[in-house]
């Protein structure tokens, strides 16, 4: 069975309404990135952040996944499918994929200050308020990976990428790192598909279909089954 791993970025979340942080309305536009996705910005407010990402796990349950989350669910049934996403949202999980590696954590998990990054808890959509503490009695804050913070699922994104036989890119438009380096980890018989309405920055050989996620998705099934 052939291996499949999806790479996806803000960008197949975006067609569910969920806003990135490069929209200039929604969520982000009263907030700076440095503020609310960064170590610096937690510990200098930690109140703000909590408000920020409350807002976002509302804003969250609110979506549904779209055709694309769904197509990408679809694929684990006739092949070895592991999705490697920058999303923090659960719209993969709630389509029906089950082996998901989330490089910068999950919204609706919690973790404590001093806690190990694999000791989050489930907390859906509740909100976190300042004074909420985790086991370890330290402050819950969300168990999301900022600017500044190590990517402990790196690891496994690699190892997932290196074993792929076919790489889908999808919505991510490869200038996060160290996420968008993750292509080139790519074995050299890798087939890599690239779907995104815009150029793509990336020396590694690809095919690009230039649409937005659901779109390309969509080709890209008819394509695959011809492999």
């Amino acid at each position: 069975m052939k291996k499949i791993v999806i790479l996806s970025g803000a960008g197949i979340s975006a067609e569910s309404g969920i806003s990135t942080f490069r929209d200039s309305d929604g969520l982000w536009e009263n907030y700076k990135v440095e503020e609310v996705a960064s170590i610096e910005g937690w510990y200098k407010d930690k109140g703000k952040v909590l408000q920020f990402y409350n807002l976002r796990r509302k804003d969250i349950e609110s979506k549904n996944p779209n055709k694309a989350h769904l197509i990408v669910a679809q694929l684990q049934e006739k092949y070895n499918v592991t999705v490697v996403t920058q999303n923090i949202d659960n719209l993969h999980e709630r389509a029906g994929s089950k082996k998901v590696i989330h490089l910068h954590g999950e919204i609706t998990k919690g973790r404590g200050e001093g806690e190990n990054y694999y000791d989050a808890i489930d907390i859906g959509y509740t909100d976190i308020q300042l004074g909420d503490k985790a086991k370890d009695g330290s402050q819950l804050r969300p168990h999301i990976v900022w600017f500044g913070e190590a990517v402990p699922e790196l690891e496994k994104g690699i190892k997932a990428v290196s074993e792929a036989d076919i790489l889908i890119v999808v919505g991510t438009s490869l200038v996060v790192y160290p996420a968008a380096g993750l292509i080139n980890y790519t074995k050299n018989n890798c087939r890599i598909f690239l779907i995104d309405p815009n150029d793509v920055s990336t020396n590694v050989p690809h095919t690009h279909i230039k649409e937005k996620a659901s779109v390309g998705m969509e080709k890209l099934l008819n394509i695959i089954d011809k492999l």
